[in-house]
């Protein structure tokens, strides 16, 4: 079995690197072992947008992106990397955030990196003789303390979670009464939708493992799934994941009509499924239909910033409290418990609120 969103992103990488320079492919070549094709997708969309700003400016004379020769980024100088630094969090069409620009800049740095320290021409010379970026300072921007605070307020806190998943399975209908077409659609898909928000609200799961779920990966009787981790490359592992008992009453709901409500065919083993008008079986649900479905459900339940992402803050958050940061971080697969950290300042408010009431209960 493969694993489908990196087959869509594979797709995607294959089609879009003919439109970038030759050293472009021969770098992401050279990458592809060790990142995933959805980190090198983001790589050439930050090369198509600093390509492009390139031949704009005058700073390249391509007539279009794969066109741009090493010679031209040989001679940039300082002062069109600050240009383009500058352009990045001004341009009109939604300006980028500092950890944006950071990751824009960093892939650049990879790339410029490659050319003059690793790649050689025939004559074993680096294939660019001077390295511009290397002179790019780039700060790290989000420490778990920042993120935590940009957080604070935006997830679901302890019953929430539980009122949620109710919110979905019936409290939508009501606020929709009025709207035929969207009760016809929730009447349809409320039992799936609930199951999705449960699991991640009881598994910490992220939306691409989500999405590439297979029948197959689930053991409801031990409440194990079987997920590719994000990081890991080894397409033959799943690494087990636990979900908490509160899910599976939502997941043996939903796999009674996995098949006879989407008309899911025998040779689809996609744990979740979606009916698309006018198909006549179901296929599997996207990861852009899952972010599409919660955040529709988070504006009517009164949490408009809510997403899939912060499905899994409000778990991980809620996770940490009964558990250490090393459980949390395996948990969710972390390649590190400094992202974990995230949840100990999360929970900070929490854990003060607790002792207090610890030591009014001793008084």
């Amino acid at each position: 079995m493969t694993n489908v969103q990196k087959e869509i992103d594979r797709r995607k990488l294959d089609e879009k690197l003919p439109s970038m320079p030759w050293f472009v492919q021969q770098f992401i070549d050279y990458k592809l072992p060790d990142l995933s094709p959805s980190t090198l997708l983001e790589y050439l969309r930050d090369y198509d947008t600093f390509f492009s700003w390139l031949r704009a400016e005058g700073l390249s004379q391509a007539g279009s992106n794969q066109g741009v020769t090493l010679t031209e980024l040989e001679v940039l100088r300082m002062d069109s990397v600050t240009a383009y630094r500058l352009f990045l969090t001004t341009k009109r069409e939604g300006t980028n955030s500092r950890i944006t620009v950071s990751r824009k800049l960093s892939s650049l740095r990879s790339l410029f990196h490659y050319l003059s320290q690793i790649a050689e021409d025939e004559d074993f010379y680096p294939l660019l003789k001077r390295n511009i970026m290397a002179k790019i300072e780039i700060k790290r921007t989000h420490k778990p303390k920042d993120t935590a605070a940009k957080l604070k307020g935006k997830i679901l806190e302890e019953n929430e979670l539980l009122e949620f998943i109710g919110y979905i399975l019936e409290g939508y209908a009501t606020d929709m009464q009025k709207n035929k077409q969207a009760l016809y659609s929730h009447e349809l898909n409320k039992e799936r939708d609930a199951c999705i928000a449960s699991l991640i609200l009881n598994s910490g799961l992220r939306v691409s493992e989500v999405v590439n779920l297979n029948v197959d990966d689930l053991d409801l009787g031990n409440k194990l799934l079987y997920v590719y981790r994000k990081g890991n490359n080894d397409e033959t592992y799943k690494t087990p994941v636990y979900f908490r008992e509160q899910a599976k009453d939502e997941l043996a709901t939903y796999m009674n009509l996995r098949q006879s409500r989407y008309r899911t065919p025998k040779r689809e083993k996609a744990l979740f499924i979606a009916l698309r008008n006018g198909e006549s079986e179901g296929s599997r649900m996207t990861k852009r239909a899952i972010q599409a479905m919660i955040m529709k459900y988070a504006k009517c339940f009164g949490k408009p910033y809510l997403t899939v992402h912060k499905l899994r803050h409000s778990f991980a958050t809620d996770y940490y409290l009964q558990n250490d940061i090393y459980k949390t971080k395996e948990q969710l697969g972390h390649a590190s418990t400094e992202t974990t950290e995230i949840y100990a300042h999360l929970t900070d408010k929490t854990m003060s609120e607790a002792i207090e009431r610890r030591v009014d209960d001793n008084v």
